[in-house]
Formats: structure tokens, C-alpha cells, sequence
């Protein structure tokens, strides 16, 4: 029988899930497809918002609350009611996905739930997930073996005896050693006491694999030092689980070349996005790719016109034949437009005949989304000035129509319009959409924002300057303010805010990639002097940042 098929008899069935030491990226196609199709969701709490996601709006969570609590220490088994939660919803004939931390088959408890599923006929199946033991190293860039290669050992110091410290410690095998924070210390110690050498190379990783991870590199003797001189312990959060790799084969030493993850230029800044929430989605992605951690907070609300009758006309227009030329200058112009043909019943195809052009790549993205490919996107600057420098003058001769329709926001400025009409064609100036200010953000937001509890922020355009300050306050001094372009600085500069980066051309991935750069160069200045790398939020002196004079 197939388990990923439709179970037609009375019980449901059970997909026991890998999701990973933490990162969400690391969820394979085939986790993404279960959880897609599941009934109900039963998952660890420390994986719980990775894989609810991707879980359909309508499924059931009955550990929800659980996930809410403070942070449970690997070593408590929180969850053994899991098994009378899997079973009660299978029988009630529900698709199941049960979700662990790391691997499901080197999880006991779950061997326990399956065996419960096998001895009352119940269909499941197992998708493997990346074990920490294994994912944690490899981002922490400490291989687990060289090319002469080693045996790996595994040593979970939770349940290790003497015996297994002791055959680990007289050989030369890597050890990848599960255990929390403040017993680091005591495992080394095991180590040493079965015949290891002080001197032996280890590293240490906590919150592997996500955005919080931190590593430090040792030996077997100096462990505790090390831990104690980056003040990490005494911590009250000591029992959180790590990974400790010990071997002269681990390449610890070579981390500071292999160190792929934490060297990321953004890695672990929390980066303020300013923007409408439908714009914000690929830059979120972006600054992703460069370790940074993104807070989308809006502050520009989309909102229909006040009057609709003036973009019903130039709608039906289009219908008509009569315009030459539709120009969409944002992502929402071309939303607006959708909107209203939908609204009418009207797709793609009504677009036929007529030119389109759009300002950048992004809001020839959306076109393309729509089903419409831009004729007219600009060569050089993205914005309606390199629009305008691309676009072709009226032509009685070429042209049968001299009209152009453009939509766009309440708060448009006037370059394009007068630059048509200087070019010869008439222009019908349609208000498409309204752009207010948002509600502000939760006072949680609000208050990392003005106690430099974020290390960037991305100012896209003079309004989302104006808003973000109107609705949340002034981001702290420590805080780093990127642009897209001298009009945008300006207006911060205004406002009392130190402009640090600036976008070479006006565009959001542009301004990412130099924020990017900007975190690489303060990294790079750091390591050089010798000192430690840290975020700007980790700097946080007591005024305020002014303008420059």
C-alpha cells in the first residue's frame, strides 16, 4: 500500500516528519508535500513555526499552545502525551503529520509512536530530516572528516556511560558530542579522563543552523575558559542544547576559513523593512540570503481611490482602443489595474494592441505575474526619469493614437507626465490607488525601534521616512540607515538621522546589496584589529543620531 495515497478505510494515517536542527530551508520537497496535505498537526515546539507554514490555514494544532511556552530544554520529554494525540486522531481517520526536531529515527519517543501505529494497523510512513548532529557542524563549517578520512562518532551525553566515554576517548575517532551549554565542560572532561589529549581540537555551536547561532573553537582543557572569557557562562540559559565537535581531523582549525554561515555580511542583524507588506517580500528574501534577520513592518496602506469613476473610464478605455501606451510606475499600479479587471471579468488579453512599459524589473515582475510582458522597461535608471530617457517620442505617422493612460498613487510626482507631454503625447493622469499612512506597529516594534533594538533599516522612499517616525518614532543612533537615493536621505537627514549607505542606483535589491557590503566592510575592519565581530545593536550609547552638518 502506498502511505502517501489516499487511506480509505477507517483510520487515517501518519507521517512521522524530520524538520531539522532549525533552519527552515533545510525542510525537504517531500516534509513540504505532507504537511500540505495534513489534517492535523502535532509538532515539537522548537520546530513548530518552521513547519506550520507551510501546514493549510485550516489545520489542526493541538500542541499550539505548547510552542508558546518558554523555551523547553532538549532533554525533557514535554510531549509524551504526543503518542495518545497521534493515535486518537489517526483512528479518527485524519491525514497526521507528526514533526520532531532533527531525525525522526533518532528520536526514542517517536520509535515508541510508531510502533503504537504498526500494532493497531495504522498506515504511516517516515521523511527522514536532517539530523543536528550532522547539519549543526556543517554550518558551523567544521567538516567531520578530511581526506584521509575517520571514523564519527556519535555520543548523546545525556544517556553516555562510562564505557562508551571511555572506548571514545582512547580513539581517534571525531566525536560529535549532543549536550547543553553548561555541560559542555563535563563532557570534555569525560573525554580527557578516556585517554583524550587536553589539547584536542573542539568546537562548540549553539542554536545551530539559524540566524542565532553562535560558535566558539577550543581544546578539550581550555573549554571552560574559553566559555567563561566570552561570557557565555554562568548563563541562566545554560541548558540549552549544543554541539560540540572533538577530533584532530574536524578541521576546527581551519574554521576561520570553512565558516560559510556566520561569516555571512548580515549574519544575525535584525533589519527594519519599511514597506507596503505585498512589496516587502522579495527584499525580505534577499537580506535573508545575506544572514540577516527581516521585520517587515508597513507603513504605507494601499487604499482604493475616493472616486472610482475616473479609473472605470480609463479602464474601459483600454477596452476601446483608446490609448497607445499604458505606463505602470510601482507594483501597485499594476495591483490596482488587476483589481479592476478582474472586476469586470476582463484578463490579459484585454492589454492586446497596446504598448505597456514599467518602470523597473519589479513592476515588470508583476506584469509578467498578470500575464503581460512590458514592452518598455528602462535601460538604465529604474524610475520614471530612465523611463523617460527610453521612451519614444510622439510620431503622427507611427503612432495612430497620441494618448498614454497612466495609474498611479495620490502622491505621484509630476516627472513623467510633464516628460510625456514634452515628448509629444497627451496623458490621461489617473489616480489607481491612495497611499496612507499605516496603523503603528505593536509597542513591542515600537520600542526596539527607538532603543536600538534593530541594526539596520531601509528607507525606500522619503514617505516611509516620514511614516515610520510619524508611527513608531526615530530609530536609535546605534541603528545603521540605508537609502535608495539622495531625495530619500535627504528627507532622513531632515529628521535628525545619520544616512550611512546609500544605494548606487534607485533600486530595493541595490540598496540590500549595499547594505550587504557595508556589514562586510565593518566585519572585515573588526577581524583585522582583532577584535569581535558584533552587530550595531550590540553598541548602544545613550543619545540619539543626528544629522550630519
Amino acid at each position: 500500500m502506498n502511505p502517501t495515497a489516499p487511506n480509505h478505510s477507517a483510520s487515517g494515517q501518519v507521517t512521522f516528519l524530520g524538520a531539522g536542527p532549525g533552519d527552515p530551508g533545510l525542510l525537504t520537497l517531500r516534509a513540504v508535500e505532507a504537511l500540505a496535505s495534513a489534517d492535523v498537526l502535532i509538532a515539537d515546539p522548537q520546530v513548530l513555526d518552521v513547519v506550520r507554514v507551510h501546514a493549510r490555514a485550516q489545520v489542526d494544532t493541538p500542541l499550539q499552545a505548547s510552542a508558546d511556552e518558554a523555551s523547553i530544554p532538549a532533554d525533557v520529554p514535554a510531549l509524551r502525551d504526543t503518542a495518545n494525540l497521534v493515535m486518537a486522531a489517526a483512528r479518527a481517520g485524519k491525514r497526521v503529520v507528526r514533526a520532531v526536531t532533527g531525525d525522526p529515527g533518532l528520536d526514542g519517543y517517536v520509535a515508541e509512536e510508531m510502533l503504537a501505529c504498526a500494532s493497531e494497523g495504522i498506515v504511516f510512513e517516515v521523511v527522514p530530516g536532517i539530523a543536528a548532529a550532522v547539519g549543526v557542524p556543517a554550518y558551523a563549517g567544521v567538516p567531520l572528516r578530511d581526506a584521509q578520512g575517520t571514523d564519527v562518532r556519535f555520543i548523546d551525553a545525556r544517556s553516555a556511560d562510562a564505557r562508551c566515554w571511555s572506548e571514545v576517548g582512547a580513539s581517534d575517532a571525531t566525536a560529535v558530542v549532543s549536550t547543553t551549554l553548561d555541560s559542555v565542560a563535563a563532557a570534555a572532561g569525560e573525554l580527557v579522563s578516556g585517554g583524550r589529549k587536553p589539547d584536542t581540537p573542539m568546537t562548540v555551536t549553539v542554536a545551530g543552523t539559524t540566524t542565532r547561532q553562535r560558535t566558539w573553537t577550543a581544546t578539550l582543557g581550555s573549554v571552560a575558559q574559553v566559555l567563561k572569557a566570552a561570557k557565555v557562562l554562568p548563563s541562566a540559559d545554560g541548558g540549552q542544547p549544543v554541539i560540540a565537535v572533538v577530533g584532530e581531523r574536524s578541521a576546527a582549525a581551519q574554521r576561520d576559513r570553512l565558516s560559510w554561515f556566520e561569516s555571512k555580511p548580515l549574519f544575525g542583524w535584525r533589519v527594519l523593512v519599511p514597506r507596503t507588506k505585498e512589496q516587502a517580500a522579495s527584499l525580505s528574501d534577499q537580506l535573508v540570503s545575506y544572514g540577516a534577520v527581516p521585520h517587515e513592518v508597513p507603513t504605507i496602506a494601499v487604499e482604493p481611490p475616493r472616486t472610482p469613476q475616473q479609473m472605470e473610464r480609463a479602464v474601459k478605455g483600454l477596452v476601446t482602443g483608446r490609448y497607445e501606451w499604458i505606463a505602470f510606475t510601482s507594483v501597485n499600479a499594476v495591483k490596482a489595474v488587476r483589481e479592476k479587471f478582474e472586476e469586470y471579468g476582463l484578463d490579459a488579453r484585454a492589454f492586446a494592441g497596446i504598448k505597456v512599459a514599467a518602470v523597473g524589473e519589479q513592476t515588470a515582475k508583476a506584469l509578467i505575474a498578470f500575464g503581460v510582458k512590458p514592452d518598455l522597461v528602462p535601460s538604465g535608471e529604474q524610475s520614471a526619469a530612465g523611463l523617460l530617457e527610453d521612451w519614444p517620442p510622439y510620431d503622427p505617422v507611427f503612432d495612430p493614437i497620441d494618448r498614454v493612460f497612466l495609474p498611479r498613487a495620490d502622491i505621484a510626482t509630476e516627472t513623467l507626465v510633464a516628460g510625456l507631454i514634452e515628448l509629444g503625447w497627451e496623458v490621461d493622469d489617473v489616480t489607481a490607488y491612495r497611499t496612507v499612512r499605516a496603523s503603528p506597529p505593536p509597542a513591542e516594534t515600537r520600542e526596539a525601534i527607538k532603543g536600538g533594538g534593530f541594526d539596520a533599516v531601509l528607507f525606500t522612499s522619503s514617505s516611509t521616512v516620514r511614516n515610520l517616525v510619524g508611527i513608531a518614532g526615530k530609530p536609535h543612533n546605534v541603528t545603521v540607515i540605508a537609502c535608495i537615493g539622495p531625495a530619500t536621505a535627504k528627507t532622513a537627514e531632515e529628521h535628525g538621522l545619520r544616512v550611512d549607505v546609500m544605494s548606487p542606483e534607485p533600486s530595493v535589491h541595490k540598496l540590500a546589496e549595499a547594505l550587504a557590503d557595508f556589514g562586510a566592510a565593518r566585519r572585515d575592519t573588526a577581524l583585522e584589529a582583532g577584535d569581535p565581530v558584533t552587530r550595531p545593536s550590540e553598541r548602544r550609547p545613550g543619545s540619539r543620531r543626528r544629522a550630519r552638518s
